[in-house]
């Protein structure tokens, strides 16, 4: 069955129609990333006779009208990971920011704990078996159209058909409108001489049938652009860009290794260019699951090797890592930072590695701080904490005392910054850095 199809046609409506169901109080999930329904929720930001609408969502990309001042009380957005369109709202308290594992978030609305009225996703066209699919985005969503009330879409001849568990049959939609207009697409960052750096010192802690967790960036992109010398990599991951489509293509990535799910490439969600669209569009080697699969740290410990490639906002001298915020300022979320940090930890030979710059602002500020700023989250704990890499180097902190952690991570700041370092941190621990 094709978008064409004269009967799919007939029942399609406008996105107005759409979410006419949708009352005052009701409980919202909101497909995110490439796969944001952006007509339903311009549509939704149209109705001016709701009232108390919870909105639940992971990063939205596009358009977010519903988000403006204008809508406050209308609408209140609860981001569970925050994208650029949340930070200004959720700093000015026009919208909430939950802090949640990625690997639990299906399980708020599985076990009713956000129980859920509506659901509004994006689909790719249904076969001739009238079955959809979430496309480029299974997360949570899978949970979401699985246990809302109501399923309200957006079909999208553009939104790829993508395999694994992200069927969502058409009788499973109460109302849907017909679009064809382009996904929303991630622009490729700017690899920098640091990034390139630490992407090289990474490239040499990853093995020989390594199974690979990466996220999205300048670093993890310097990082694959260095793997093509490497063997029958495996990939079990949360997401993935563009960056990894050579070394599949180029038979670096094999998967013939991993225990779970071996032979496929397994990802929750993709974000990326048009090219990465069209490469996971009916391409059977790549699976894409539900978060609380995907990011299962007994199903990842269960792959030998994997390597886990997160980033950080700052680490302070103790190895306490802030991902999420800057001070009080919500800059992103949890994530699956430590979903994949606990079992690449605990996985047979696997490395937790998180890397960051050595500094910020224009190199006036140091990552690698005696504390945390004051209001910033500790997304990965200093008994979590395993590799640390900057373009200094990279240091393992497992097993380390406090004094050698400070001590490793000092060698990792940058150069101007180490002797502040070591004074600050030697009157509040009274570490005496010339001993044993």
């Amino acid at each position: 069955m094709s978008i064409d199809d004269l009967a799919l046609r007939s029942r399609a409506t406008s996105p107005d129609d759409v979410v006419a169901p949708v009352r005052s109080q009701d409980r919202v999930f909101i497909h995110g990333a490439s796969a944001t329904p952006t007509p339903l929720i311009e549509a939704l930001a149209r109705r001016t006779d709701l009232e108390g609408v919870r909105l639940y969502h992971l990063h939205l990309s596009g358009n977010v009208p519903t988000v403006a001042p204008e809508h406050a009380g209308r609408f209140r957005s609860i981001s569970l990971f925050t994208g650029p369109a949340m930070r200004k709202p959720i700093e000015e308290g026009r919208a909430d920011f939950m802090p949640i594992f990625l690997s639990d978030i299906p399980g708020l609305f599985s076990s009713g704990r956000v129980p859920l009225d509506v659901a509004i996703v994006q689909l790719s066209p249904p076969d001739h078996h009238g079955n959809c699919t979430l496309g480029t985005s299974c997360d949570a969503a899978k949970a979401a159209v699985e246990n809302a009330k109501t399923v309200l879409a957006e079909i999208n001849e553009q939104m790829p058909r993508t395999h694994g568990n992200v069927v969502v049959p058409l009788s499973r939609v109460k109302a849907f409108t017909l679009s064809n207009r382009p996904l929303c697409e991630h622009e490729k960052p700017t690899i920098g001489e640091v990034e390139s750096r630490i992407g090289e010192i990474i490239a040499d802690l990853v093995d020989d049938r390594a199974t690979l967790q990466m996220g999205i960036g300048a670093i993890p992109d310097a990082v694959l652009t260095r793997l093509g010398n490497k063997h029958d990599l495996g990939v079990h991951t949360e997401m993935f860009s563009d960056g990894l489509i050579p070394l599949i293509e180029g038979g670096v990535v094999t998967n013939r290794y991993k225990n779970v799910h071996p032979g496929r490439t397994v990802t929750s969600f993709v974000a990326g260019s048009k090219a990465l669209f069209e490469f996971v569009r009916d391409n059977q080697q790549i699976e894409f699951h539900p978060c609380d699969r995907t990011n299962d740290t007994a199903l990842i410990r269960k792959n030998d090797k994997v390597v886990a490639i997160n980033s950080a906002i700052e680490i302070d001298l103790s190895g306490q890592v802030c991902a999420d915020s800057m001070g009080f300022k919500i800059f992103s979320g949890i994530g699956g930072q430590m979903d994949f940090i606990r079992g690449a930890a605990i996985s047979k030979g696997g490395k937790a590695i998180l890397a960051l710059p050595s500094t910020a602002a224009g190199g006036k500020v140091s990552r690698v701080t005696p504390a945390l700023k004051h209001g910033a989250g500790v997304v990965t704990t200093r008994g979590h904490v395993h590799w640390i890499v900057t373009e200094y180097g990279a240091r393992d902190l497992h097993g380390l005392t406090l004094r050698e952690r400070a001590e490793a991570l000092i060698d990792l700041a940058h150069p101007d910054f180490r002797a502040e370092l070591r004074r600050e941190i030697a009157q509040v621990r009274h570490f005496d850095f010339g001993g044993s």
